[in-house]
């Protein structure tokens, strides 16, 4: 595999929309499929899904394509998905029980062990099949467990103070639901800032934008 400390973030943002299209391909019993066929379902270019790949050595075939179980399993070892990273959540408000209740953490590198909110109406109650803890217990708990990502969905106003807190725990990721960006606050430590706001106004642009024809192609 090639060195892959220079590869774009907007190909590593692509690669879980691979790995999402080969588990559908894979679950439906398709073996193999070219960059083409690929690209079709995608919506991408097969160039630029040749592009992609060939910055991590590649795995296609001349002639035959792309064999699916394997260019499956080995963008999930590019993303590191076998590693299951130990996650906490903080907030257990409407969004976080939301995200610990539907998604699939352990199908997508991540092992969340802990929940925590200081609302005592929140504490011991259950979410996603986790005892949500209190908020006091936070550093015993990260001495003991040692997470290394934090799943912040709580008020923008305190996104900051407990990023500081749980940077000196020992956090080194962050999946940030709330309205702070945190990128530049810290060296060493990855950032994933979600503004489910901007995706929305993304959308409203992209409908004002639409010939008002009414038509289904």
């Amino acid at each position: 595999m090639k060195n892959t400390n220079q590869v774009s973030i907007p190909v590593i943002k692509r690669l879980p929309r691979y790995h999402r299209y080969l588990e559908e391909l894979k679950d439906m019993g398709i073996v193999r499929i070219s960059s083409k066929e690929l690209s079709q379902r995608m919506g991408l270019t097969a160039s630029q899904i040749r592009q992609d790949l060939n910055c991590f050595g590649g795995f296609g075939q001349q002639g035959y394509g792309y064999n699916i179980e394997q260019l499956y399993n080995e963008i999930g070892l590019i993303l590191g998905i076998d590693k299951k990273s130990k996650a906490i959540m903080i907030g257990a408000g409407n969004l976080g029980h939301a995200i610990a209740t539907h998604l699939h953490f352990e199908n997508r590198g991540f092992d969340l062990v802990g929940i925590f909110d200081n609302n005592p109406a929140v504490v011991g109650t259950s979410v996603g099949g986790r005892t949500v803890m209190d908020s006091a217990t936070l550093d015993e708990f990260c001495e003991k467990e040692k997470p290394v990502v934090a799943i912040l969905c709580i008020p923008a106003e305190y996104a900051a103070e407990n990023a500081d807190k749980l940077v000196q725990l020992g956090i080194k990721g962050f999946w940030n639901f709330t309205q702070c960006d945190l990128v530049s606050r810290y060296e060493n430590v990855a950032v994933e800032n979600v503004h489910l706001g901007d995706s929305l106004m993304t959308l409203c642009y992209q409908i004002n934008k639409l010939p008002e024809t009414g038509e289904i192609k």
